[in-house]
């Protein structure tokens, strides 16, 4: 059987060891933190955590200010919390006009894969990311307006007649 402290032990005022209205901030801080959790007593008697519905847990989804940085320009954008890089390069393409598998998105020096998720990695509310178009495509829509190009010339004899 674990025995439960009584809320007097936990809440109790920390006056006598520490001096100012800290003390006093840190015990609301503490019944705030406890009032947030709902609680529910099961048929056997059990005490325990209230479990949410679906809908619930919908309304209670996080959304994060993402700053992205393409090189001169920046973009903010607003995604879920648990999102993942590929979700937000999917967000990005409708704002920059590269299709996601152009993009490179880079947070804290290091490129990021489309399945790594956002709050697993770090990423926190008003941090920067760094999106870089991949230079194979790059590369490959260069060729093909110089082709372009080349092919638009006529082509002009060598031999005149």
């Amino acid at each position: 059987m674990v025995k439960i402290p009584s809320p007097r032990r936990l809440f109790r005022s920390r006056s006598r060891s520490t001096a100012g209205s800290s003390a006093g901030a840190d015990t609301c801080a503490m019944v705030a933190e406890h009032e947030k959790i709902e609680w529910e007593v099961r048929p056997g008697g059990m005490l325990v955590q209230k479990r949410r519905t679906p809908e619930e847990d919908a309304a209670a989804v996080e959304y994060i200010l993402v700053r992205v940085a393409t090189g001169w320009q920046w973009h903010d954008v607003s995604i879920d919390a648990t999102a993942t890089f590929g979700d937000l390069k999917v967000m990005l393409s409708l704002v920059t006009g590269l299709w996601p598998r152009e993009q490179r998105l880079l947070y804290r020096g290091k490129e990021r894969d489309d399945c790594d998720h956002l709050h697993m990695v770090g990423v926190q509310d008003k941090d920067k990311v760094l999106l870089l178009e991949d230079p194979a495509v790059k590369e490959r829509k260069l060729r093909s307006t110089t082709l372009a190009q080349l092919m638009g010339v006529p082509c002009h004899s060598f031999v005149q007649v």
